[in-house]
């Protein structure tokens, strides 16, 4: 730990490695083992404080209140996410103020591991508000009316990861944020997708409502242990966006070099891989999310190596 900060418990830094370990379980590789190190410790720094603003906005935090004290409030008060999310706030403009701020260094452990990144690459705060606001969002608003307004949310949601990968790799340009946008909405979608019970289960619903009107699906049909035709239909037409989505950014990873373009083809590769296990399901994602298999993760990665022409 760094001199000034004091002495972490134990307990404490294991409970930020618990969240970090949940890496394994994303569609994509977040931090390979063949990128440079200080690439693998950035990416990681963010993926944990991404990971914990999800988790907070999903309500999924470790049991016992340790997150909510970690930021200054009370245990109890780890069930009131909006008030979990000001004080996350709060902490990030720790991060952003440096320790000689008023407020003292950030106080969360997995902010405080994003600090020196911060500054190391000159970051701004714009992305990592923006999944804040994207998890307010999530407690006010459990329904989309239109592919439009979904892609709003995504803006918040999924693209400032994107974003933020590209200033930790110093290559961010207009047109790569643009290609990046596509790829981490299509991720996004591609989440959604895979989990349509389980965002139920949480009354939440990602599909666009004047899709699901014009597919003849309702919320009750969504809440069936297996899916229909038309829910099948639906899924199909949501699969087919998504993946046109990943087309449009997948120009991205032939814009880069070296060891950087094996991770976002990486990205792509799970993007593709999370879509095709949709497919082979049948469309039927109600069962439980379809997930691709480390062989077929490999498969489409390589392919988008093997097809992604280079430029520069």
């Amino acid at each position: 730990m760094t001199a000034g900060h004091g002495i972490r418990p134990r307990s404490d830094t294991a409970h930020a490695r618990a969240t970090l370990g949940k890496a394994a379980s994303e569609n994509f590789p977040v931090a390979p083992a063949f990128l440079p190190r200080a690439w693998r410790e950035g990416l990681m720094a963010v993926y944990g404080y991404a990971r914990l603003v999800d988790d907070i906005g999903d309500g999924d935090l470790a049991p016992g209140g340790r997150d909510a004290v970690l930021l200054g409030l009370d245990p109890a008060a780890v069930d009131d996410r909006l008030a979990m999310l000001d004080a996350l706030e709060a902490d990030l403009h720790r991060v952003f103020n440096g320790s000689g701020g008023a407020d003292g260094p950030p106080r969360h452990p997995l902010l405080l591991a994003l600090q020196p990144v911060v500054r190391a690459h000159a970051l701004t705060p714009e992305p990592f508000l923006g999944l804040i606001e994207a998890n307010r969002q999530d407690q006010r608003v459990a329904r989309y009316e239109t592919y439009g307004d979904l892609l709003g949310y995504c803006e918040l949601s999924a693209n400032p990861v994107g974003r933020l990968v590209l200033s930790l790799t110093g290559t961010s340009t207009p047109e790569r944020i643009r290609r990046s946008d596509a790829v981490c909405t299509a991720l996004q979608i591609a989440e959604h997708l895979q989990d349509v019970a389980e965002d139920l289960g949480r009354d939440r619903i990602y599909l666009p409502a004047e899709d699901m009107r014009r597919f003849h699906v309702t919320e009750a049909d969504l809440g069936a242990p297996s899916a229909g035709a038309s829910v099948r239909s639906l899924i199909a037409f949501e699969t087919e966006r998504a993946r046109d989505l990943l087309n449009e950014g997948t120009p991205l990873v032939g814009s880069v070099h070296g060891r950087l373009r094996l991770l976002l083809a990486g990205f792509v590769g799970g993007g593709r891989a999370a879509l095709r296990a949709v497919s082979a399901a049948g469309f039927d994602v109600l069962p439980g999310p379809p997930k691709p298999t480390k062989s077929g993760l490999f498969r489409e990665v390589a392919a988008v190596l093997r097809t992604v022409p280079r430029k520069g």
